[in-house]
């Protein structure tokens, strides 16, 4: 034994120095993946050990260690120098730690607000350096995205504009297709795709000029069909769509276009408000709903999807970093990725949906955002079964009566 501890010892030696080099220079992050790395080269040591001769166990050792970590490495990354970078809903969640971590990087920060008397607008003003300048922007407005061309044009004439996060986004309603009123489709087309490409339509000259960047946060509910997320996820998949085709046309003028396309995190301006928003939605759907639905469906039906809906949220994880790195990474990474995944469990999620049975891909969909349970009217007159008593009738080929639940 005592014959592999040279060459193994070795081998970890110039592992530690270049990780330990790495490191200092942030070329590496301290995670899961660092950790998994070196799990699967302690295996891959421990077969060595008993597979090959010591010169070709060391070689084979500290070849595969390298490799591990110039995968783990980040991309070489431009200075921020003196760039300039407009996001938009920064009143919140991503768009509002995205420009503090900017404006802290030393990027000049445009930040567009809903509201510039709004909790984050005035939590901007207070942290951050007088180089971020906020705006008043709703994107439903055309007249409001054209002000805000001629603020950046006007902020921009000595700098020139570096990069375009399509941060605002919007929505709702949490309800299947059939229930959410065509006025909620097209309110969440005007704010996710149409005042989006208006707004990028509006700043490519100034990106073509800087050979700059587009940054649009997506969702994984324009891929895959979740649950009552119809209004939000079909404006999502046309936003998408629009920037593979600014991907592709843009790229003889040097604009890099990245997608991200987050897990669930919380990204509230605060739990009360996000919880009397969602009541306040989901009275309004009732009120609203043409009386043959709401008799097909059934209100505990919708009460049902909004308590899962809820429940979800509750779920969700508070450190948006993750989402905030990746914006950073796709603005000054010399070679962005085209596509960002930050969040726990969406590359699970993605193999799911691209390679499993589409039964698989919905149930998991439903165990993991929203289960519906069976509407009213196809209870034949008694009340529905739970939502796993409905899949294991679905799964039967020969289903006896609906099982009775109290309600």
């Amino acid at each position: 034994m005592e014959q592999w501890l040279w060459p193994s010892g070795g081998a970890w030696l110039l592992v530690a120095a270049r990780a330990l080099l790495q490191l200092l220079r942030a070329d590496l992050r301290l995670g899961r993946p660092l950790l998994a790395a070196l799990a699967l080269l302690a295996a891959l040591d421990w077969l060595c050990q008993r597979l090959l001769p010591p010169l070709a166990a060391l070689a084979l050792l500290a070849a595969a260690g390298w490799i591990a970590l110039s995968c783990l490495a980040r991309p070489p990354r431009l200075p921020v120098a003196t760039r300039t970078v407009l996001i938009t809903g920064c009143d919140s969640g991503f768009g509002k730690e995205a420009a503090k971590k900017l404006d802290a990087m030393g990027f000049t920060v445009l930040a567009t607000v809903l509201d510039l008397e709004s909790p984050g607008a005035l939590e901007l003003r207070a942290c951050c350096s007088p180089h971020l300048k906020l705006l008043q922007m709703d994107m439903t407005k055309p007249a409001d995205i054209s002000r805000a061309l001629e603020f950046v044009k006007v902020h921009t004439s000595s700098t020139g504009l570096w990069g375009l996060v399509n941060n605002a986004g919007l929505n709702d309603i949490v309800a299947d297709a059939e229930l959410s009123p065509v006025a909620t489709f097209r309110t969440c087309m005007e704010v996710n795709f149409f005042g989006t490409l208006q707004l990028t339509k509006g700043l490519l000259p100034l990106l073509r000029r800087s050979r700059g960047r587009i940054v649009t946060l997506g969702s994984p509910a324009g891929d895959m069909p979740f649950p009552c997320l119809g209004a939000y996820g079909t404006s999502k998949a046309a936003m998408v769509l629009l920037m593979d085709i600014f991907s592709s046309e843009l790229l003889p003028w040097g604009i890099k276009v990245s997608v991200i396309q987050p897990g669930c995190f919380k990204t509230g301006e605060g739990s009360v408000n996000n919880l009397n928003c969602w009541e306040r939605s989901k009275q309004l759907l009732l009120a609203n709903l043409p009386q043959e639905l709401l008799q097909a469906y059934g209100e505990d039906y919708i009460e049902h999807i909004y308590r899962q809906f809820l429940h979800s949220l509750s779920l969700a994880v508070p450190d948006l970093s993750p989402v905030v790195d990746d914006i950073v990474d796709a603005l000054l990474a010399t070679q962005p990725q085209h596509r960002y995944y930050p969040g726990r469990g969406v590359g699970l999620m993605y193999f799911i949906h691209y390679c499993l049975p589409r039964s698989l891909r919905r149930r998991f969909l439903q165990a993991f955002f929203i289960n519906p349970c069976v509407p009213r009217a196809l209870r034949r007159g008694k009340p529905g079964p739970t939502p796993a008593q409905d899949e294991a009738r679905a799964a039967d080929p020969n289903p006896g009566p609906s099982p009775a639940v109290a309600e």
